[in-house]
């Protein structure tokens, strides 16, 4: 278990803003060297990111080709506890205030819960994301799930794929989003741990928070998200990893899922990579068309026991 996560903080005040400061510098320099949305290294002899972050955008798209994201009684799960969820107010971005989904469970065991950032899909904010928030809440968390899209939700793919894109072409505001959550799960309900889950979109946005929070983050989880391959850049990572993926997920060949592996293993990464066979890409969402529950349900569980062993010890 990493020191008490506010605590670090408090000894640090005094300096607070210089070192996020150097820390969204550093973050946007490796994510600008990351750019693409699909499985990433760095070529220091050519300018191929930007066209790679559009092949991966698209890849992502013909994956997601004739889906949408229908609600289902399987995706508004109930939780195993009651819990509460209301939206707040958690980051102001050039100027804006900024607006996420908050729950917890209705009677906490205890007045200061670990926390855990979820961070939407391609699709963004909606309810599918706002039923796995409060799951995860149920299972004894402060759970806040992000809005990296101002507010706006999409409803068909080339939405989604043009949402995604003004991200990943101007990631800055992100990174003081993601920043500015972890903050505010500290300042405002005492955190004494703080992990982050993403799915598709968001598991790669997942992955940058563990660069962009260091050894802030105790726990990072991924569902199908676009990796980064640098061992440079992963080096930075500072806690366990979790990663669930499909075979057949032509978005994230399998190649670059035990390439990712590898990598972890050898920079001595604590990471449990998780490959199903016969599934493609977002079978977690049960919202969408490809859900499938055997990898689902598996993939929950391990979820569970994962955060439960590393934000909860």
């Amino acid at each position: 278990m990493k020191p008490n996560f506010p605590i670090a903080r408090s000894i640090n005040n005094f300096i607070t803003k210089r070192v996020w400061s150097w820390l969204f510098v550093m973050a946007l320099s490796i994510t600008l060297l990351f750019q693409a949305c699909g499985a990433e290294t760095v070529d220091q002899s050519s300018n191929t990111n930007s066209n790679s972050s559009e092949a991966a955008t698209e890849t992502l798209a013909q994956e997601h080709e004739g889906d949408k994201p229908t609600a289902t009684p399987i995706a508004v799960a109930e939780p195993t506890v009651p819990v509460t969820g209301h939206t707040v107010t958690y980051a102001t971005i050039e100027g804006q205030p900024v607006t996420g989904y908050l729950a917890q469970p209705t009677e906490p065991i205890s007045d200061t819960l670990p926390a855990i950032l979820t961070i939407h899909e391609w699709w963004g904010l909606n309810e599918n994301i706002e039923a796995m928030t409060r799951r995860l809440a149920g299972e004894g968390y402060t759970v806040l799930a992000l809005d990296l899209y101002n507010d706006e939700v999409a409803t068909d793919p080339q939405a989604a794929r043009d949402l995604m894109r003004s991200v990943m072409d101007n990631p800055g505001p992100a990174q003081d989003n993601i920043a500015q959550a972890a903050s505010f799960l500290e300042t405002e309900y005492s955190a004494p741990a703080l992990g982050s889950i993403g799915w598709c979109f968001g598991g790669n946005w997942s992955l940058r928070t563990g660069l962009l929070l260091s050894s802030d983050l105790d726990a990072m989880a991924i569902y199908y998200g676009q990796l980064i391959l640098a061992p440079e850049a992963l080096d930075a990572l500072d806690m366990p990893i979790i990663g669930f993926f499909g075979e057949d997920d032509s978005s994230i060949p399998v190649a670059d899922v035990q390439n990712f592996e590898s990598i972890l293993e050898d920079i001595g990464k604590t990471a449990d990579i998780n490959l199903y066979p016969g599934v493609g890409h977002a079978f977690a969402n049960p919202s969408g068309q490809n859900y499938n529950v055997g990898a689902a349900e598996d993939a929950w569980q391990k979820t569970v026991d994962f955060f439960d062993t590393h934000l909860k010890a």
